[in-house]
């Protein structure tokens, strides 16, 4: 099935002549990556292409080769719609709503709901990112340098460096073939995991004080207040959950962001083999993997914490 799946997708590209690409809300490295990867593959084989993230891209990814060419809507007509890095179609945005099925549905979250016409989920893999660069050659394009440096992205971010349990040698294989290209590797892990802005660094400083642990869960709270007294662009936690994950002598890991139009972002991390967070972010209509996952759930944030807490607690055993 798996190739049929990838025949289809060649077969379905080689027609496309206006392609739509979009990714997830609140993007992370494998979704910036993989919508940068798979968006300049086609642009580069002649494809008119649209790359759209309705949040955006991050300060921090912004030196990708590329990035200046994402856009926030859409501003012209398509033949073909791709989501990549996004285990349910609502994870997209609201502006996609009306867009009707998408046509081809890339993905490696285990709970994705295959919401496409032509659905590739590889739930094996350790990022979107990995997925497109072992299929985009055999679909006939060429990875390019700033094509590699995209998907190397998102391999690294996603395996948080290569730290998360299911980082594997076929994964490190793959980041082998993206350096040969001409990916630097090292620069681009300081650039995604490590270097912060000034005023991302303030807003971490708010986040760590504010963290709590009880019955083997972590967590840390940031609030619409804290971004707006830091001077913080975004609406995520600027990567402040892979700190709270490194805290020691607990089982999962926790930070809730408080949004502007009353919903809050979760995210879990399972700092234990054996702890499965997706199922957990799923009760709450979130997805993810065993190891890592996130969801939005609308309310209050006073009324959203003890709520998800206790649930975590009593879905988990802890």
């Amino acid at each position: 099935m798996n190739n049929e799946t990838i025949g289809a997708i060649k077969e379905r590209l080689k027609k496309a002549r206006n392609i739509l690409i979009a990714s997830h809300v609140r993007p992370d490295g494998d979704a910036i990556g993989s919508l940068l990867g798979l968006g300049l593959a086609l642009k580069d084989a002649g494809k008119s292409v649209q790359m759209v993230l309705t949040d955006g891209v991050p300060a921090s990814y912004k030196h990708l080769e590329g990035s200046e060419l994402i856009l926030k809507k859409t501003n012209a007509e398509h033949d073909t719609f791709i989501t990549v890095d996004c285990a349910d179609f609502k994870r997209v945005g609201k502006i996609f709503e009306g867009f009707g099925q998408p046509d081809i549905n890339i993905d490696h979250h285990v709970t994705n709901e295959k919401f496409g016409k032509i659905n590739l989920i590889e739930a094996e893999e350790v990022a979107t990112a990995a997925v497109l660069t072992n299929h985009l050659p055999q679909w006939g394009y060429t990875i390019t340098k700033p094509i590699a440096e995209a998907l190397l992205t998102g391999i690294i971010t996603d395996t948080l460096g290569f730290r998360t349990a299911n980082t594997n040698p076929s994964a490190l294989r793959l980041c082998a073939q993206l350096m040969e290209i001409g990916a630097d590797m090292p620069d681009l892990y300081m650039r995604s995991l490590v270097k912060k802005t000034f005023v991302a660094a303030k807003y971490w400083g708010i986040g760590l004080s504010s963290m709590e642990h009880k019955n083997g869960i972590v967590w840390a709270t940031l609030t619409v207040e804290d971004r707006k007294r830091t001077g913080y662009g975004g609406n995520d936690d600027a990567d402040l959950i892979n700190m709270v994950s490194a805290i020691d002598g607990n089982k999962v890991g926790m930070i809730f962001v408080e949004q502007n139009d009353n919903h809050v972002k979760i995210s879990w991390r399972a700092l234990e083999p054996g702890v499965d967070v997706s199922k957990v972010a799923k009760h709450f209509n979130g997805g993810g993997h065993a190891a890592a996952a996130g969801a939005d759930i609308p309310g209050k944030l006073s009324d959203i914490q003890p709520l998800v807490l206790r649930t975590t607690r009593d879905m988990l055993g802890l």
